[in-house]
């Protein structure tokens, strides 16, 4: 019976997307459109990996908590938590109107009520590599014994910690951390991925793999809003087409209600040059642009224990300061992103900076760029030796800008292009000591981006490409992830990134936007500082 309501659904669907040209005859059904330049590989939230598959999970499946679109942590599956003084024993309490998606899984065609037991097996199963990415967050988990998750009864779930970490909870909203029932893992195996069942306001419906994929509304999903049920969409279809330009003019016809990301379109054709909609778009679309935890960086590694490197230039602090003074950030992200990101003060993005008193950090100065490269002994009579740069095809043009900007002040820069797969490799084995990258938090807490400068994590093992170790660095970063009291923690985190600036490991560029064309129709679509898809408000009028 269910399997004939899906092709029904789909037949319904199909009618919506393809038939349906002219509002007047779409019977008032609101079907969201997107398309997806990148793939989809898996709507199994234990592989919610990259933005593309996020953006599927997060209309599907939900967690324990949620973060708005301020980035505050929020209720979910929860409705309310509790931590212990000691900070290491966290007791959530579950809402008990909560239903899985009805599938043949269950023994009723309703669906099933979401208990704590649930919590356990979905937490659990993220220990197998070969079913989850997010084994490095468990590693907080005081999980000896299978002791790490407990159900006390079906609405108490607790999570037991080794030692204290505030940034815990911000790590429980991300997908990986979704609910998913035992009987459908067990039922579908590998084919969960493809045959996914949560929780979300919206069900999954039908996936034709690089082609077409369609959600439908989940009629029992809990939330309301001013006492209206949730979501407002009766549907959601996403295409797959790899043409940017193909899908921008379909966008452009209506067949799209949203673009997303400033290289999903002709940015010199859309935008003028102070990076608003040209007339003839903002009669049709709206642009929408906001910061979010992403910073584009220069990187370096400063471990001078690696013997190729000991006569780099790099490695000593003066000239690391000088590249910081020499590069013109204003002008990159005039230039190259149309105003649409935001020239970088530290590493961590001003989203997520919550520290009570502003950082010193560079500005342009060729001056202070000059001077300390003369206190190095770089000068005319003695000129500085040349630098590999490495970048990956997508910022040559940066770097080209950064090679100029640079070589004005003497200070000479080699590009090589690879691949981003050998960039990565060579960043993390140490054979790359100057390399063009950037970071993309996956939870909205400071912390996610000052743990790449902890020396507990130096690569291949952890995020610390940098080498970078300072003790007052270290006696910070352990105290801030144990301290509970907000203003203590922000201080703390304030002093870290002073010192990862002032020693200067790397040269933040700029934290990249959020953007995005929608059509004026769609109504309560708002962009988030973590790039993810919300459309459980979203209407079309």
């Amino acid at each position: 019976m269910l399997k004939k309501l899906k092709i029904l659904n789909w037949i319904f669907i199909c009618c919506l997307l393809f038939s349906c040209k002219d509002r007047k005859h779409d019977l008032g059904k609101q079907v969201f459109k997107y398309n997806e330049l990148g793939s989809v590989n898996s709507l199994d939230p234990a592989a919610a990996k990259t933005f593309e598959n996020i953006w599927v999970v997060n209309q599907l499946f939900e967690g324990l908590v949620q973060v708005d679109d301020s980035l505050n942590v929020k209720p979910s599956v929860a409705k309310s938590w509790h931590i212990s003084p000691d900070g290491k024993t966290y007791t959530f309490y579950l809402r008990n109107d909560v239903y899985f998606h009805s599938d043949p899984c269950f023994t009723s065609d309703s669906g099933r009520k979401v208990i704590a037991k649930d919590f356990v097996f979905s937490f659990q199963r993220l220990y197998d590599p070969k079913v989850s990415s997010a084994i490095s967050f468990l590693n907080h988990i005081d999980n000896q014994a299978n002791s790490g998750f407990m159900a006390i009864n079906d609405t108490t779930f607790i999570i037991q910690l080794k030692a204290p970490f505030m940034p815990f909870l911000n790590i429980l909203t991300m997908k990986y951390f979704s609910v998913v029932p035992k009987e459908a893992v067990e039922m579908y195996k590998e084919e969960f991925r493809s045959h996914p069942i949560g929780t979300g306001p919206f069900q999954f419906n039908f996936w034709e793999e690089n082609n077409k994929m369609v959600l439908i509304k989940n009629k029992k999903y809990y939330e309301k809003e001013n006492g209206a049920s949730l979501p407002y969409l009766d549907g959601v279809a996403i295409s797959f087409i790899r043409d940017k330009e193909t899908a921008f003019l379909q966008f452009i016809k209506g067949d799209f209600d949203l673009i997303s990301g400033l290289d999903a379109f002709n940015s010199n054709e859309v935008l003028d040059a102070k990076g608003k909609l040209k007339p003839y778009y903002a009669s049709k679309v709206e642009l929408q642009g906001m910061p979010y935890i992403k910073t584009d960086y220069l990187g370096l590694i400063i471990d001078d224990d690696f013997a190729e490197e000991k006569k780099s230039p790099v490695l000593n602090k003066k000239i690391r300061q000088a590249i910081n003074y020499a590069i013109d950030r204003d002008k990159i992200v005039r230039i190259h992103r149309n105003y649409l990101a935001q020239s970088a003060k530290g590493f961590v993005p001003s989203t997520i900076a919550n520290y009570n008193k502003p950082l010193n950090s560079y500005t342009y100065n060729p001056d202070m760029a000059t001077q300390l490269l003369s206190e190095s002994g770089i000068d005319r009579d003695h000129p500085m030796p040349a630098i590999t740069l490495h970048t990956a095809a997508q910022n040559l043009e940066i770097c080209e800008m950064i090679q100029g900007q640079l070589q004005e002040h003497g200070i000479p820069i080699k590009i090589v292009v690879d691949k981003p797969s050998v960039i990565a490799q060579g960043v993390s084995n140490g054979s790359i000591n100057f390399f063009k990258r950037s970071w993309v938090g996956d939870y909205p807490d400071s912390e996610n981006f000052l743990q790449l400068f902890y020396s507990k994590n130096f690569s291949p093992n952890g995020s610390n490409y940098f080498h970078f170790k300072n003790s007052d660095f270290d006696t910070f970063y352990e105290s801030a992830i144990k301290e509970q009291n907000d203003s203590i923690r922000f201080e703390l985190k304030r002093k870290m990134e002073q010192i990862v600036i002032d020693e200067a490991p790397c040269i933040p560029l700029f934290y990249d936007y959020v953007v995005r064309l929608v059509h004026k129709n769609v109504k309560g679509i708002v962009p988030n500082g973590l790039n993810h898809l919300n459309l459980k408000r979203v209407r079309k009028t």
